[in-house]
């Protein structure tokens, strides 16, 4: 997401989430686990970095250049006087101005299960205050919003980019050298338990003649699914295309029965009517997924409203995860099933395999095969081609570094 908007974003998000003019008292009305969570106050708000390590190089996409071998990302840990723990990826900056609001409130203060955040100002400790509840309570986050056992969900391998073009193999590497380091990819996945992949085009966005690019698009689609027969493909262009070349693809795939396409360019009714017209008549099959980029909430909301695309992808932290929590119901009303976006971080995969666990309509999760030395991901499983989130209090994963 596009960090420049991150705080509008946020903001338009908790307003919908939340009656902003509730009273204090309001928001600490007795609810289940309500004694336990007045029993902790929060007394120590810490922030440290941890680095992720992807299982291979990433390289380019449609808009960016090489992604390398794993992101380093800033946690936030919230410890109560009672000695419980929860932490978690923040939304935002640390801002020394919210840790000293939030120090010395009950967490029951900050916090319903049945809701999530209920005071605006915390919403910066979002996923931390829902790890810390579930470890009060003794409960798994899905449990918390009130699922017994958990709804399983399809995940996708969201790692292969264009990886015919890998700059580690140097000058004289052939196309069909290329061609086999995408299919080596996708086979390590597939060991991983994946059953779906997607596929990284829009090569001649930037990095090859459009024309070229877009037959080497289809080229990968077409291998790749003759190769894993047994898999669903995925495709995402990172805005990369046209309305028309987005048609041309799909054109020239064929009959390959594509599950979604992603993010085919920047979003417009016009040009999502355009799509969707086409498809409806030969593509029937295949989901419209949008809302990963920079998104503009109140577009999303016509274009989802108009059934001109199918799947909500806006980023699980960009949005939020309370907010993803009111915001899930309503697109269960319109008929709009859901995906937040999680690449990159294999922390988002396990939040979003919790909030889909107890909420549903969601049809399919981000996967990102990735080790730590700094985190223990706990007990999460791709069984199926499901991912299965942990039974362990909280999110079930455990920092290991300290601040």
């Amino acid at each position: 997401m596009n960090r420049r908007h991150f705080l509008h974003q946020l903001t338009g998000a908790t307003a919908s989430a939340f009656t902003l003019g509730q009273t204090a008292a309001a928001r600490t009305l007795y609810f289940a686990g309500f004694d336990d969570l007045m029993k902790h106050r929060i007394a120590d708000v810490r922030y440290t970095e941890a680095q992720l390590k992807w299982p291979r190089f990433v390289g380019k996409n449609a808009r960016r250049d090489i992604h390398g071998y794993g992101p380093k990302v800033t946690v936030c840990t919230l410890t109560t006087d009672q000695g419980a723990k929860g932490w978690g990826l923040p939304n935002g900056r640390r801002s020394d101005e919210l840790i000293t609001y939030v120090k010395g409130k009950r967490v029951a203060d900050l916090f319903r299960p049945d809701m999530g955040v209920t005071d605006p100002r915390a919403l910066a400790f979002d996923v931390p205050l829902h790890d810390l509840a579930g470890v009060i309570l003794n409960q798994p986050v899905y449990q918390l919003l009130g699922q017994q056992n958990p709804m399983l969900t399809k995940s996708y391998s969201g790692m292969i980019y264009f990886d015919e073009l890998d700059p580690k193999a140097g000058p004289v590497q052939t196309l069909a050298n290329g061609m086999d380091n995408i299919l080596e990819n996708c086979a390590s996945d597939y060991k991983l338990g994946y059953r779906q992949f997607k596929l990284k085009i829009g090569r001649g966005n930037m990095w090859m003649p459009k024309e070229a690019g877009l037959q080497r698009d289809i080229d990968v689609t077409k291998l790749v699914a003759k190769t894993f027969p047994d898999c669903e493909i995925l495709v995402d262009a990172n805005d990369g295309y046209t309305v028309d070349s987005t048609i041309a693809y799909l054109k020239g795939i064929g009959d390959i029965p594509l599950f979604w396409m992603e993010e085919p360019f920047a979003e417009t009714v016009a040009d999502y009517r355009k799509l969707r017209a086409w498809t409806r008549v030969n593509k029937p099959k295949t989901l419209l997924a949008d809302g990963e980029y920079d998104p503009d909430q109140t577009l999303l909301r016509e274009l989802c409203e108009q059934k001109l695309i199918d799947v909500h992808i806006t980023d699980i932290m960009g949005y939020g995860f309370t907010p993803w929590r009111k915001l899930m119901p309503e697109l269960k009303k319109m008929g709009i099933q859901a995906s937040p976006h999680a690449f990159g971080e294999v922390l988002k995969t396990n939040y979003i395999a919790h909030l889909t666990g107890a909420l549903g309509n969601t049809v399919t999760i981000e996967g990102v095969p990735c080790t730590s030395d700094d985190i223990d991901f706990g007990d999460y499983k791709i069984v199926g081609g499901q991912i299965v989130p942990s039974p362990a209090p909280g999110f079930g994963m455990k920092l290991l570094k300290t601040a």
